[in-house]
C-alpha cells in the first residue's frame, strides 16, 4: 500500500530540486553582501582620501561635491533589496516545486542586472574626469 503524499497524482518530489533552490538563494544573499559591502567601501572612501590628503599636505580639504555617500547608499540599498526579494523568491519556488508547477522567471536577474548597469554608470560618470 502506498502512502499518498502531498503531491498526489504528480511525480516524486525530487530533493536535489530543492536544494538547488536553496543553494541558488545563498548565492543570491552573498551577492547581496557583497554589494553592501561594496556600497560601504564607495562610502568610507571619500573619508580615506581626506584623511590620506591631511596626512600628506598637512592641509585640512574642504569637502569637495562628491557623489560617493550617494552612490554608496545606492549599493547597500540595492543589496539590502536584493536579500529581501530573493528571499521571497526562494518561497515562491519552493512552493512551486512542492506543486511540481515550476516556471522559470528571470524578474530578479533582469531587476539586478538594470540596478547593477545604472549604478556602475553613476560610477563611471562620477570618476571620470570632467572635461
Amino acid at each position: 500500500m502506498e502512502i499518498p503524499s502531498a503531491n498526489t497524482n504528480k511525480e516524486k518530489i525530487n530533493p536535489g530540486d530543492h536544494l538547488a533552490n536553496e543553494r541558488t538563494f545563498l548565492a543570491w544573499i552573498r551577492t547581496s553582501i557583497a554589494l553592501m559591502g561594496f556600497g560601504f567601501v564607495v562610502v568610507k572612501f571619500s573619508l580615506f582620501v581626506k584623511q590620506l590628503s591631511l596626512v600628506i599636505t598637512d592641509k585640512i580639504v574642504l569637502p569637495g561635491k562628491g557623489f560617493s555617500a550617494t552612490i554608496g547608499i545606492i549599493l547597500v540599498a540595492i543589496g539590502a533589496l536584493m536579500a529581501l526579494l530573493s528571499y521571497f523568491r526562494y518561497r515562491r519556488i519552493e512552493k512551486q516545486l512542492l506543486r511540481n508547477t515550476y516556471f522559470p522567471s528571470f524578474a530578479l536577474s533582469l531587476l539586478l542586472t538594470v540596478a547593477i548597469v545604472l549604478v556602475s554608470g553613476l560610477l563611471l560618470w562620477y570618476l571620470l574626469p570632467n572635461t
